[in-house]
């Protein structure tokens, strides 16, 4: 079944009691019942303390639940073959460090843990995640899947960078939970043991990066949080799941017609990019002097793409100084290009510059171009417009970046 790292970033699976402090990666690998046959878990992070700043701490062997870890190494466990979770000894008894023993059947994949960060994660940032993609890069490279444990908050957004940033064939999944593991019908196990199946499977090579939630396999490009509260939370609108986890076994129905990224891109934490989001009644006033404080702007605008007719002069301004990327408030549906031509209309705001999102989401798409930013998407202009706009005409299948 092969070999699947576990990169444990933080988020609800972790957050036993709902206070700032976080479990430990081997802690969080203990609900599943893993054996921990090297001793030692990785550990990269750290955890934000009742304060809300940033700690340092010991090595995981010693130190607390929560509390940021510098021990070197890797554990690395065996799953029961099946792929569900098993019953062990609960987190809260096992001790940093420590996992459980594993109480299936031998023949799943071997799993190794990096106990990357403890973070809510509203609180990860683009450092956070491009050391991230750095580290997901040398493991596929080695020939590992990768499971990604955070936070469901930005969980769609890290999905997709790490879609943009690390381009492989190997299995990246990205997972997490809606409920606390110390509440009633806690989902964190179910949905990491589904997660570990799909990235040890060969039947989840070549999809992109994959975010694994209630046993569903969604695209990172498509894939969307719809509810604050509810465990099936995510969805692909306008094109569903590519697949499902049923008994412990990935069934793949579809596959992305093109890669997210037809050439690696890379992400500066540096770059700026704002997204603003427009609301009846705007005056604009969000988007004065823009330009001078950041490398792009996303818009999330009315329906299909409109705008009102007094804002059609500043964004052709904004646009002839920075990128201004057109996308929809309405969370499904592709940006329009001609259907309507009137003042304010999508053809009249692409006409003045501004470059349509296609099928992404105003978070993705602002993703997308701070990426492009970051990898030289410059011109005699300030920007390159013809590569960004091909880089999002690639996603609706009509062109190649």
């Amino acid at each position: 079944m092969g070999l699947v790292t576990v990169f444990t970033l933080g988020g609800t699976i972790s957050a036993r009691g709902g206070t700032a402090t976080r479990m430990t990666g081997t802690e969080v690998l203990a609900g599943l019942g893993l054996a921990d046959t090297t001793g030692t878990a990785d550990t990269a992070g750290a955890a934000i303390p009742a304060s809300g700043t940033a700690s340092t701490g010991s090595p995981a062997s010693g130190t607390p639940a929560g509390a940021a870890s510098t021990a070197s190494g890797t554990a690395s466990a065996a799953i029961p073959a099946s792929g569900t979770a098993s019953t062990g000894s609960p987190a809260s008894s096992t001790p940093a460090g420590t996992a459980s023993p594993a109480s299936g059947t031998a023949g799943g994949p071997d799993v190794r843990l990096r106990d990357f960060r403890r973070l809510p994660s509203s609180s990860l940032s683009f450092d956070d995640l491009a050391a991230l993609a750095d580290e997901v890069r040398r493991t596929v490279a080695e020939g590992s899947g990768v499971v990604v444990v955070q936070g469901t908050d930005t969980l769609e957004e890290t999905a997709f960078l790490l879609d943009l940033l690390c381009p492989t064939s190997e299995p990246v999944v990205v997972t997490g939970a809606m409920r606390r593991p110390d509440l009633p019908g806690a989902d964190g196990p179910a949905n990491l043991a589904a997660a570990i199946a799909a990235a040890a499977d060969p039947a989840c090579r070549d999809l992109g990066v994959l975010v694994v939630f209630a046993d569903e396999i969604h695209a990172a490009r498509h894939v969307r949080k719809t509810h604050t509260t509810s465990v099936a939370t995510f969805a692909s609108p306008g094109a569903g799941p590519l697949g499902s986890v049923v008994e412990g076994e990935p069934r793949i129905l579809l596959r992305p017609a093109v890669p997210l990224a037809p050439c690696p891109l890379r992400l500066d934490p540096e770059v700026r990019v704002a997204l603003v989001t427009l609301s009846l009644g705007d005056r604009g006033e969000l988007l004065d002097g823009l330009e001078n404080r950041f490398d792009g702007l996303v818009l999330a605008a009315f329906g299909a793409g409109h705008v009102p007719t007094r804002l059609v002069e500043p964004l052709e301004r904004l646009a002839a100084r920075i990128p201004v990327v057109l996308a929809s408030r309405t969370g499904a549906g592709h940006t329009l290009t001609h259907t309507y031509r009137g003042p304010g209309s999508e053809h009249d705001v692409l006409s003045r510059g501004l470059i349509p999102a296609g099928p992404l989401d105003p978070a993705k798409a602002r993703l997308l171009l701070h990426a492009l930013l970051s990898s030289g998407a410059t011109g005699p202009a300030g920007y390159d417009r013809p590569r960004i706009t091909a880089a999002f005409t690639h996603l609706t299948g009509t062109g190649l970046a």
